[in-house]
């Protein structure tokens, strides 16, 4: 393949969860783009309908899908549907997920069932349902979506930063057991970016100057920014990538504002 067709993905068919709103739908909007079908996933599927149109106006395929990634019966009855529609799904984008942002004394037992059902659990059998058909084949890409919270922990996100580490640990676990099938796994591990879940905590403008203080590129992430990144790990420029985390988070994960905050305060208490 030439290298100026290696993001080129007409032809394949790229699964995406959680595609009723926010990066979700990005994600598919970026894969459609470069070439992609889809089968679009959510609780109620319905609610992708206007979505679906829409991707369906590039001239690409769209599937959608009743999925709540809870549930086993509704991973199995998902994995039968995709078998009933006779083609292979070369890509996954495991992207459905939850949050719920409490100091961690009043966590409870069902927040935590939760989020971890809802963003390790799930996302670990999605992936093996989709990955049978992809073994078959000898070929496949699993994209497992995590956070800056897969390297970093933050206070009254304990559930979700568990969720998000276990992932990145998934991530290398699937990597080692289906490269031979000729499956990579990847994760992609957005920063801070406004979505429906963190849409309160954009509405502060003291904390959003913070935030944008702690970032070395200045600014929150744009969900375009994730365009590049998801199809690089989707296509044959990634051929040779598995197991890792790819962080598009602006810098924020590097610790790098921080560090020089400190090396300041230092040089000061030594002039002092």
């Amino acid at each position: 393949m030439a290298a100026e067709n290696f993001f080129d993905l007409t032809g394949q068919t790229a699964m995406v969860t959680g595609a009723s709103r926010g990066l979700g739908q990005y994600f598919a909007r970026a894969l459609a783009r470069a070439g992609a079908d889809l089968i679009l996933t959510s609780r109620r599927s319905e609610e992708i309908a206007p979505f679906a149109a829409e991707m369906r106006a590039l001239g690409r395929s769209v599937v959608t899908l009743d999925l709540d990634v809870r549930e086993r019966a509704s991973i199995e009855r998902m994995g039968e549907q995709v078998k009933a529609l006779g083609g292979q799904v070369q890509i996954l984008v495991n992207n459905a997920g939850c949050n719920v942002r409490k100091p961690a004394l009043e966590v409870s037992w069902e927040d935590w069932n939760l989020v971890l059902d809802t963003n390790l659990r799930g996302s670990f059998f999605v992936a093996q349902a989709l990955a049978r058909g992809m073994a078959r084949h000898g070929y496949g890409r699993v994209i497992n979506i995590g956070s800056v919270t897969s390297v970093a922990g933050y206070a009254g996100l304990g559930p979700y930063c568990a969720s998000r580490g276990g992932i990145r640990q998934l991530t290398m676990s699937l990597a080692d057991d289906w490269g031979r099938y000729g499956i990579t796994v990847n994760c992609l591990a957005p920063g801070w970016f406004q979505t429906a879940q963190n849409r309160v905590m954009y509405e502060d403008a003291e904390w959003v100057r913070y935030l944008e203080d702690r970032i070395p590129l200045k600014r929150a992430g744009l969900p375009n920014d994730l365009d590049g990144a998801v199809v690089f790990l989707a296509s044959e420029a990634s051929r040779y990538v598995t197991g890792q985390t790819l962080l598009v988070d602006g810098g924020i994960s590097t610790g790098a504002v921080r560090a020089t905050r400190q090396a300041k305060a230092g040089k000061k208490s030594e002039g002092n």
